[in-house]
């Protein structure tokens, strides 16, 4: 009795010194942004754009040439939304003006903000009541939302939708359908997560979903009369190889180091900051350790498509959300997504006791400089005053796609166990609809 009582006391000390890491992080962060007037690695390298994607992003939803003069890989929902949520008045003019008369999008940013707070905090105590409190405030002030909040980016909104839509606070099946629909509307790669549905043969819910997708993409789409499926692939391609050349900002806050390959060439002074002997064979490590972060990807579906109760759907849309990340990086503020879903997780086994012990630390707003590229002489928009912010490679870098993969790999070896555990008991699933008692129900 004395060890059942010791390991929870145990568990609980972790997770509360975990938590405040994160708060040092954070009043880190405070400090040396009133210091130095401008907000520190890895933050935003223009100091006076900041919320740049939501007010450059709001611009273009009061002009037109939205996508074929800027470009945007944004969906139409994006910009109904953002004109919804803002003064149309205060875009007669340029992106930075808007920032001082759009109080409406600013109130916008921070509301959305606590609202994804508040519904995350429901979710994990839906999850664990005896953990929701330390993981609440450390998803609050964790380095993925604070990214989140300084860039303005529409992932904020779209946290709450996704929240509700794989986050265990509701058991309605079409609530649950709009808010995956919103989300990828949002953002479309987050149909990423929805195929955890398909391995559980929750084909309704799936259904549902799909049919909330095409309604919400089609009711937008009229609205604002431009962004067409066909535009916004081309958009995309475009945007994807322009972005390419640009190695330093891949690299910036990367979830993947698979930005890294790029950055051993001879065009980027690599060696002035890491010696060739560490930098080579990390770099040639790179393609096998992605290689077979995708192929133990598609072992634990496999097995989960053969199990169904092994794993549950959170779970499940963990493993493809991080595996995703692992081979690329869409942006530092993605991690969003597997932090929220990783504190799901309970505190048991080796796997996911590491992987949340890599989630808290990923969460830690808290960036060591090695070596500088540039320094900007700007006036900073957040303190309003003339500062002189340093740029460049960082810790950081090639620390956060690590705790990534420590993330991936110990829920996915925690999962094939779970899966081939389940194998010696019951019996293989193959049939498209689910066997009575074959798929693990969720909690309420």
């Amino acid at each position: 009795m004395t060890a059942v009582r010791r390991a929870p006391a145990a568990r609980q000390v972790a997770e509360i010194v975990l938590t405040l890491l994160v708060v040092a992080g954070f009043a880190n962060t405070i400090y040396r942004f009133r210091q130095d007037g401008w907000m520190p690695l890895p933050y935003v390298a223009d100091v006076n754009d900041t919320f740049m994607d939501w007010f450059n992003t709001a611009y273009w939803a009061h002009h037109p040439g939205t996508y074929d003069v800027w470009g945007s890989v944004y969906p139409p929902l994006s910009f109904i939304f953002l004109r919804l949520f803002g003064i149309a008045s205060c875009y007669t003019r340029d992106p930075f003006y808007a920032r001082h008369c759009d109080t409406f999008g600013i109130g916008a940013i921070l509301g959305w903000y606590v609202l994804a707070i508040v519904v995350a905090y429901r979710a994990f105590r839906v999850a664990d009541r005896s953990t929701s409190t330390v993981r609440g405030v450390t998803f609050a002030l964790s380095m993925p939302m604070l990214f989140l909040l300084e860039r303005g980016n529409l992932i904020i909104p779209c946290m709450t939708c996704f929240i509700i839509a794989h986050g265990g606070v509701t058991r309605v099946g079409w609530v649950r359908a709009l808010a995956a629909g919103l989300t990828i509307n949002f953002k479309p790669y987050l149909v990423l997560p929805t195929l955890a549905w398909a391995i559980k043969r929750e084909w309704r819910l799936l259904e549902l979903a799909a049919v909330a997708t095409l309604a919400v993409f089609c009711l937008t789409y009229a609205l604002l009369g431009d962004g067409s499926p066909v535009q916004l692939l081309q958009n995309t391609i475009y945007f994807a190889q322009f972005t390419s050349q640009y190695v330093w900002e891949q690299i910036y806050y990367s979830s993947s180091y698979g930005a890294f390959v790029e950055f051993n060439s001879s065009r980027f002074p690599t060696r002035d900051f890491v010696p060739s002997t560490l930098f080579e064979p990390f770099v040639a490590a790179i393609p096998v350790v992605i290689h077979a972060s995708e192929a133990m990807l598609a072992l634990c579906l496999a097995g989960a498509w053969l199990q169904p109760a092994a794993l549950t759907t959170c779970r499940l849309s963990l493993l493809v959300l991080t595996g995703w990340l692992v081979t690329t990086s869409p942006g530092g503020y993605t991690m969003t997504f597997v932090v929220f879903l990783l504190f799901l997780e309970k505190w048991e086994r080796p796997g996911p006791i590491a992987a949340l012990i890599a989630g808290y630390l990923l969460c830690i707003a808290y960036d060591q400089s090695v070596g500088n590229f540039f320094t900007v002489s700007a006036d900073s928009w957040l303190s309003g005053r003339p500062v002189l912010a340093s740029f460049g490679i960082s810790a950081g870098m090639f620390v956060r796609p690590g705790l990534i993969l420590i993330v991936f790999w110990g829920l996915a070896l925690d999962s094939f166990a779970l899966v081939v555990r389940a194998h010696a008991g019951t019996r293989p699933a193959l049939a498209l609809l689910p066997r009575l008692g074959a798929v693990r129900r969720e909690p309420a």
